[in-house]
């Protein structure tokens, strides 16, 4: 039956992006589970309808989850397995053994028997040293009768405020996996427009200290006045164009490999288009024009975490659970999609793994229907 809504948990939960869009397209979520506790902290905070438990996976039995929830109600489970080993950052070891986190999410697929499975993992998952990994995840999820299909998601392009890409697989027994189409030109959010407005209903801005937010380094300081919105110092033509003389960095361009900083410096983010990926350090970014770095909110708003959500934890830890997060908005996008989700297939297709030729056009850059290059 089409326009269903479901009851999930959400494993490796963090601290609940994915539920909290899940929640807003109107699915239940009655679980999360996560081994960091301020992590737990934020989702418990942010989900009151949901029990929040910090415990390593591994532990989690039959009779712990059924302790907690009736896995009878179960109809979906959702989570995002720790990505360390399938990086496109660093080194990404395929044999990391963090990755067989995938198996304990297949084993409590088991235990539960849902109809709906989603996991969102990097898009280096996709990459040919993976492409064994990611055939014995799909192999892993079909024995049990998962129908399976993978598509690689730009956060910009479902109406988020910054670019994010990542590769959305899903399962579904009895029917086809659906994904929701993107959003037009047009639509899509800009910095400027999420910052707009930071305020709940009641006036208050959550997560919003600009005094940890300062620059302490006076001379970046005044690097900063010079750099404007969308800029920053990577290169030395950047430094040339930005920086007069007496601000400029002491190195030797023609010494540094491949001739930058290996990440920019002073990057403002830019108020006309979406924010990069927001990624876990809090010192990565800079406001468009204000000397100063982000503050958690704004953060926040960019991964489109409703002003009402509020996280718990030291600085640190915050900037870490929303640089980790499922943006809202796109997982509220997945769950408006699956509630068309018709369970009246009798034949089950395997998901071709030629398919992942093409996905990877879409996660590493390559020109998009909107003929950019990011």
């Amino acid at each position: 039956m089409a326009n269903n809504t479901y009851n999930f948990i959400d494993l490796f939960c963090g601290c609940g992006g994915f539920s909290k869009g899940l929640e807003m397209a109107g699915h239940k979520c009655l679980l999360g589970v996560d081994f960091q506790k301020e992590a737990i902290d934020t989702f418990v905070q942010n989900h009151k309808d949901a029990h929040g438990i910090c415990m390593d996976i591994h532990k989690l039995n039959k009779k712990k989850l059924s302790s907690l929830v009736d896995i009878n109600k179960i109809d979906m489970v959702v989570g995002g397995p720790p990505c360390q080993g399938f990086s496109t950052v660093g080194r990404g070891q395929a044999d990391d053994l963090r990755n067989s986190l995938f198996q304990e999410f297949v084993r409590v697929v088991r235990l539960v028997n849902p109809k709906i499975v989603i996991f969102e993992n990097v898009t280096g998952i996709l990459a040919e040293k993976n492409s064994k990994t990611l055939q014995k995840i799909f192999d892993s999820f079909e024995k049990i009768g998962f129908q399976m299909d993978a598509q690689v998601m730009s956060a910009d392009l479902y109406g988020v405020p910054s670019k994010r890409r990542r590769a959305i697989i899903m399962g579904v027994k009895g029917g086809v996996p659906v994904y929701p189409n993107p959003i037009s030109k047009s639509s899509i959010k800009s910095v400027k427009q999420a910052f707009s407005k930071l305020e709940t209903r009641s006036g208050k801005i959550l997560n919003h200290d600009l005094e940890s937010a300062k620059v302490s380094n006076k001379m970046d300081q005044k690097r900063l006045k010079k750099i404007p919105p969308g800029a920053g110092i990577r290169y030395e033509r950047d430094e040339k164009k930005y920086l007069p003389k007496s601000l400029r960095y002491d190195v030797e361009w023609s010494k540094i490999n491949e001739r930058r900083f290996r990440q920019a410096r002073l990057q403002r983010l830019p108020w006309d288009k979406p924010a990069p990926t927001i990624l876990t350090s809090r010192t990565t970014y800079y406001h468009p024009e204000e000397q100063r770095h982000l503050t958690v909110r704004e953060a926040a708003k960019l991964q489109s975490f409703p002003n009402n959500f509020e996280f718990k934890g030291s600085l640190t830890a915050q900037f870490r659970q929303i640089g980790n997060a499922v943006p809202p908005i796109l997982a509220r996008k997945i769950g408006s999609e699956i509630k068309k989700i018709n369970f009246n297939v009798r034949k089950m297709k395997k998901f071709s793994m030629d398919k992942r030729e093409q996905m990877l056009k879409q996660a590493f850059g390559y020109r998009d229907k909107y003929n950019r290059i990011s």
